[in-house]
């Protein structure tokens, strides 16, 4: 099977992630304004990106499910766009951002030569994915912070995205693998993914 050519089953299952994830990433956005700010604005704002690791699951899930080259651009970048276009707070910079953190958590998948597709890529995947996210938002939004409140965001950002779109990606794909509706996929063998 060759990991760069693309079915049309992969194109509609990432579009329908990237659908998905779209939506949630515009709800995701209203949480991050509005409850988790309130919460953390007070004593330790940095905190809040304990709840990050959501906006980067389709970087991490896709490319663990479809098992293509380029899923994890595709579906980041996809959900990104319908974010933007729903209304995100973020405006078109939601795009931007898209882009580089699929790219990052594509990098994780590339470096095995998308020949492996199990916890140690996706943990891989979810770092670099979110260590890209921090990254913009330290330079875009947090100038102004300390550097013991910029390092405290980074590894904040990191844990949230190696837990919930690392071992959640996993966890999900293994759970969606059990049900068979990824019996067209070899992510449907739940076996490899550990």
């Amino acid at each position: 099977m060759s990991h760069y050519r693309w079915r049309t089953v992969d194109i509609v299952v990432a579009s329908v992630l990237a659908a998905a994830f779209g939506v949630i990433f515009w709800a995701w956005g209203l949480l991050w304004n509005g409850p988790a700010a309130a919460a953390f604005s007070g004593f330790f704002p940095p905190a809040a990106a304990a709840i990050y690791g959501v906006w980067l699951l389709p970087a991490v899930l896709a490319p663990l499910i479809i098992r293509k080259a380029g899923a994890g651009i595709y579906t980041e970048l996809v959900a990104a766009t319908i974010s933007a276009l729903l209304g995100s707070v973020w405006g078109i910079s939601t795009i931007w951002y898209g882009l580089a953190e699929g790219l990052a958590g594509e990098l994780g998948y590339a470096a095995f030569g998308y020949r492996r597709w199990g916890l140690p890529q996706a943990l891989v995947a979810s770092v670099l994915s979110g260590a890209t996210a921090a990254g913009l938002d330290l330079y875009y939004y947090y100038p102004e912070w300390s550097t013991d409140w910029k390092l405290s965001y980074v590894a904040i950002v990191i844990a949230s995205t190696v837990v919930i779109a690392g071992f959640g990606s996993v966890l999900l794909t293994k759970a969606l693998a059990g049900t068979g509706v990824l019996d067209r996929f070899p992510s449907g063998r739940v076996r490899d993914l550990v």
